[in-house]
């Protein structure tokens, strides 16, 4: 527990401007605004891709507004955890990984988010493809471990990008 502690802690001290930015702007204003609407807009979910990857950009954008409400808000809807993420890669440039980031922070502590960093992190090979039984148990371990250790799921998503980050082997 204490090292993850350690690794989240450097995490957030060694952000860079841009990225320190993009977090305090999806954390204080992009996920509170989605979940007292229930829903996200175009400007905000934008903000949420680039956060991810700025590799998916033009992709991202090619979204209609109104499409983009409807998936947030049947995401917000739905208790099936399959169609969570799911429901988000029906969207342009969005895949597994970005996905993941929309219901790691709009739904607190439920879900890790899949970063090639962290699965390095976990001694886990990356999949050719991404599918549910994956995402399903690298979910379910995350919420063991950030359990067994005491710490967020956000806590332990730092620490696991930070730790392959860091470490000379990757």
């Amino acid at each position: 527990a204490t090292r993850i502690v350690e690794f989240s802690d450097l995490y957030i001290a060694e952000l860079n401007d841009r990225d320190r930015l993009l977090t305090a702007e999806i954390t204080q204003y992009v996920f509170p605004s989605y979940k007292q609407k229930g829903y996200i807009t175009k400007k905000e979910f934008l903000t949420v891709c680039e956060w991810k990857t700025s590799r998916t950009k033009p992709w991202c954008a090619s979204n209609d507004a109104g499409y983009i409400r409807e998936i947030s808000s049947l995401v917000r809807t739905t208790a099936s955890d399959q169609l969570r993420i799911h429901l988000w890669t029906l969207l342009a440039g969005v895949q597994w990984p970005t996905a993941s980031v929309f219901v790691h922070f709009a739904f607190a502590d439920r879900y890790p988010i899949l970063d090639t960093n962290a699965l390095w992190s976990l001694s886990t090979t990356v999949p050719a493809q991404y599918d549910f039984p994956f995402w399903k148990g690298y979910t379910e371990f995350c919420r063991n471990l950030a359990h067994s250790a005491g710490v967020s799921m956000r806590e332990l998503d730092q620490a696991l990008w930070k730790y392959a980050d860091v470490s000379p082997e990757m």
